[in-house]
């Protein structure tokens, strides 16, 4: 964990730049040197020649141009003294007139060097061969030509050659003194800039952290600083600054919360209402046909007591009576049962049902209301599995709202005379290829040839209070409920239309059984 802390990487970065800095510093300096050195050995080879052409003197007889006597002797100790490893004296034929070293391996190339040093009456200096220096590769020899004049015209020429490897050992010694004073200075120097980086950067940010880990709500200024107004004592006291609008805006914040609790259980319960309300406008459809199926089981009940009234019935007779009687109440209790069922508020318990059978008690709810009078009514329930994750009764709600919205269209309709309606059921992988998750659908579509629904119009179906009935013939909340209600359950609804020839919804809702629950 020290390792990635903030001093250990400013070390390492400090001292990574210090090193580079050095070292870039210690090439310059040995470029610099080396480069001084060769200058130096060109000065060297230009004042010996000058010396030698001091000594140069040409026979009168031969017309031969020779050194002085002695003089060769004393050359030969003033080349080992200055570091020359090779040199040649020449005149313009080529002639040799000095030679120091017969074994020179640049004997050849000194020889042409010299020689359009002469003809050109220019000196003349040359890097050849190579030789490991300080850092890489560098240059082997240094070769410098000079041309002799006699009055006033090159006659001759010296030619002499420099070993650089000399040079290049006393750089390596230089640098092996320089590499100690390198360790030093990167740490004494890595030490002294990271105690002034601490001071001035990580300590005032290690006391805002230990500030900040402190925190307390009651501190009025929480983060310190001094009167320098650097950085620093700026950063603070912004974040003195925001602290503060954070506390006061608390408050706003928790109150705000609260509000939005209420707004929701409020929100909920006029969900609820709204459902509610819609069940009841439902229901109330109902009555009237539920009124009707009541009274033919009733009356059939009171002949059946009219009959056990007469004393002379056998006692069969009298067991069949009552027999049939008691299935006429079960009758009307089972039909009451579904409108109480239905109508009554329920708290939202899910659970896997049989979609089918929902559609079923709907269907024995519907079929003798008088809005289904003349509606060819049938029901294809073609899909394999029908387990869906609902809650039955809003299941129910979805179903009669449809069945209703289809059987007021169709009423509507000009050609009341045939109309239809159909409730099929299928198994889809997606919706309409529209997934929304990776399990098959149970599709059931509720398909009238009613009146359809304009273009214009289909876009605002599912709306709150949005209906094209006539005043008092509508809520405008039975397909907007039902769109919540399907939601609400992870399911989705359909709508195709064409004006004046039909309408289709398709309701779709994720497949379930036993093994998805665990």
């Amino acid at each position: 964990m020290a390792f990635h802390g903030i001093k250990t990487n400013i070390a390492i970065k400090l001292a990574f730049l210090l090193a580079v800095s050095m070292l870039l510093v210690d090439i310059i300096m040995v470029i610099t040197a080396q480069r001084d050195y060769v200058q130096s050995a060109i000065s060297k080879g230009y004042l010996l020649s000058y010396d030698i052409e001091k000594h140069l003197i040409k026979k009168s007889d031969t017309g031969v141009f020779i050194l002085q006597p002695d003089y060769s002797e004393m050359l030969s100790v003033i080349l080992n003294m200055a570091g020359f490893s090779c040199a040649i004296i020449q005149d313009r034929n080529s002639n040799i007139i000095y030679q120091n070293s017969p074994a020179c391996p640049l004997f050849d190339e000194l020889k042409v060097i010299t020689k359009e040093s002469i003809e050109s009456s220019r000196k003349k200096t040359r890097l050849t061969g190579t030789a490991w220096g300080v850092f890489w590769m560098q240059d082997r020899h240094l070769v410098v030509s000079v041309p002799l004049l006699m009055d006033g015209r090159a006659e001759a020429g010296a030619g002499i050659v420099m070993e650089l490897e000399n040079i290049y050992k006393v750089l390596r010694r230089t640098q092996k003194v320089l590499f100690v004073y390198f360790v030093i200075n990167l740490f004494v120097l890595t030490l002294t800039g990271l105690y002034l980086i601490l001071n001035i950067a990580v300590k005032p940010v290690q006391r805002i952290v230990k500030r900040a880990e402190e925190f307390r709500e009651e501190d009025d200024f929480f983060f310190l600083y001094g009167s320098q107004d650097n950085e620093f004592d700026k950063l603070s006291k912004a974040l003195n600054r925001l602290l503060k609008r954070v506390s006061e805006d608390k408050a706003k914040l928790h109150a705000t919360i609260s509000s939005l609790e209420k707004a929701n259980v409020d929100l909920k319960q006029a969900q609820n209402d709204v459902i509610r309300a819609e069940k009841l406008a439902s229901v109330g459809r109902l009555s009237s046909g539920i009124a009707h199926e009541v009274g033919n089981p009733i009356g059939i009940i009171i002949g059946y007591l009219e009959l056990l009234k007469q004393k002379n019935i056998p006692d069969d007779e009298k067991n069949e009576y009552i027999k049939r009687a008691e299935n006429e109440i079960n009758r009307v209790n089972g039909i009451i049962g579904q409108l109480l069922d239905f109508s009554r508020p329920s708290e939202v318990k899910p659970e896997i049902v049989s979609a089918h059978e929902v559609i079923e008690d709907v269907a024995e709810i519907i079929r003798f209301q008088p809005f289904m009078s003349g509606i060819d009514f049938k029901i294809s329930l073609e899909a394999e599995e029908d387990g869906v994750l609902s809650d039955p009764n809003q299941l129910r709600q979805i179903f009669l709202n449809l069945i209703i919205n289809a059987a007021d269209a169709i009423s509507s309709s000009k050609n009341k005379l045939i109309g239809k309606l159909l409730i099929k059921s299928e198994v889809v992988s997606e919706p309409d290829n529209k997934p929304i998750n990776d399990k098959p659908y149970l599709k059931i579509s509720f398909i009238d040839n009613g009146s359809g629904i304009p273009e214009k119009s289909i876009g605002n179906i599912f709306d709150p209070f949005y209906t094209t009935k006539e005043p008092g013939k509508g809520t405008g909340l039975g397909l907007f409920v039902s769109f919540a209600l399907l939601d609400g359950m992870g399911g989705k609804i359909k709508v195709r239309s064409v004006d004046g020839e039909g309408t289709t919804m398709s309701v779709y809702l994720t497949l379930n059984n036993e093994t998805d629950r665990i």
